[in-house]
């Protein structure tokens, strides 16, 4: 079978290997649709773990299955979580499923930007998700990151009447702003140093979308009766994406954290200004558990988040690389799906 193989920034090359045989317990997926994510192209974080083929974002038919396996028929549409918790430690017992140790240590292979991926038993048992015949395998590689946006919110409390800053418009952002609208924030507004991103965020619901050169905090306020955010949601990690969400968020109000910064990125806190008498939570979120993506699925197959207007690029594999540049550049693309 044919693989899209990162061996670093900018170098991805197409490789034959053996298509994968499933021991028992396991499931052999044809992938038909398999989405980039913005971590497929953070550099920094790859650095020094190629080559690898990368992927994580799969929908696709079940082409094979190892003894043992109960509930799948050959062909039948499935998707598939990459990271999947013991639930059974001290973490996944007090709800903290995505900290586990066996979450960060579970994974496909070879791969999503593959023709065929093996998925192993812990996956097929707690991580695997029957298609419902509506539901396309291009909207389908939207569960896992519609799900890790529905932890976030959860974790940052997003709820009626609250108001909502998402900084970044990239596709999490899109996801958090359309997530805030079905949550009923009052208020959702968005940055973004992309005037294409900008206008994309508020076809996708943002009541405001301010260009991040503008005086953020300023802006926000004014659109808010003069109150800050009760919610902000930092889709980058940039250092004055991080300053904005210290100098917008209002008394008793929540920043989340949902994108990691570069590395050995470090900034100021203000404690006395953000913290002390304001009732300022900073927290963050790291990927889904179980139920998030069987809610993130309900979610997509209602219609209740729109995540078809989001695709604007399909590629066939042999075109991996060139959809990992349209993502890396964030120009006049959002979704990019690789269709082996």
């Amino acid at each position: 079978m044919q693989t899209a193989r990162y061996f670093g920034a900018h170098d991805i090359r197409i490789e034959e290997m053996p298509v994968p045989e499933p021991s028992d317990g396991e499931v052999l997926m044809r992938i038909k649709a398999s989405g980039i994510c913005g971590s497929d192209v953070m550099h920094w974080y790859r650095a020094g773990r190629g080559p690898v083929v990368l992927g994580h974002e799969v929908a696709g038919e079940v082409a094979a299955m190892g003894n043992g396996v109960s509930g799948l028929r050959l062909g039948d549409r499935i998707a598939a979580a990459h990271h999947v918790p013991c639930n059974t430690c001290h973490y996944c017992r007090n709800g903290h499923h995505t900290v586990c140790d066996t979450l960060r240590s579970t994974n496909f292979f070879p791969g999503g930007f593959a023709e065929y991926v093996l998925l192993p038993a812990i996956n097929v048992e707690r991580g695997l998700f029957i298609l419902p015949d509506t539901l396309s395998f291009e909207e389908a590689t939207f569960i896992e990151p519609l799900a890790c946006v529905l932890r976030g919110q959860r974790i940052a409390g997003t709820s009626i009447g609250h108001s909502v800053l998402v900084i970044g418009s990239g596709i999490s952002g899109l996801l958090h702003i359309q997530m805030a609208r079905a949550l009923v924030a009052s208020v959702v507004a968005a940055t973004d140093i992309s005037d294409y991103r900008l206008e994309t965020a508020k076809s996708f619901g943002a009541d405001l979308a301010i260009h991040a050169g503008d005086d953020v905090p300023e802006l926000f306020r004014k659109a808010n009766r003069g109150r800050g955010a009760d919610i902000i949601i930092l889709t980058s990690g940039a250092e004055r994406a991080i300053d904005h969400a210290f100098r917008t968020i209002d008394r008793g109000g929540t920043i989340l954290f949902f994108a990691p910064a570069a590395k050995d990125t470090a900034v100021p806190l203000p404690v006395n200004d953000l913290f002390w008498r304001n009732e300022i939570t900073l927290t963050s979120s790291y990927a889904a558990n179980y139920n998030e993506h069987i809610i993130a699925m309900e979610y997509i197959r209602q219609g209740r988040i729109n995540v078809r207007s989001m695709i604007t690029h399909r590629l066939p594999l042999a075109e991996t690389a060139k959809g990992f540049q349209l993502v890396e550049d964030a120009g006049n693309s959002l979704k990019v799906i690789i269709e082996p």
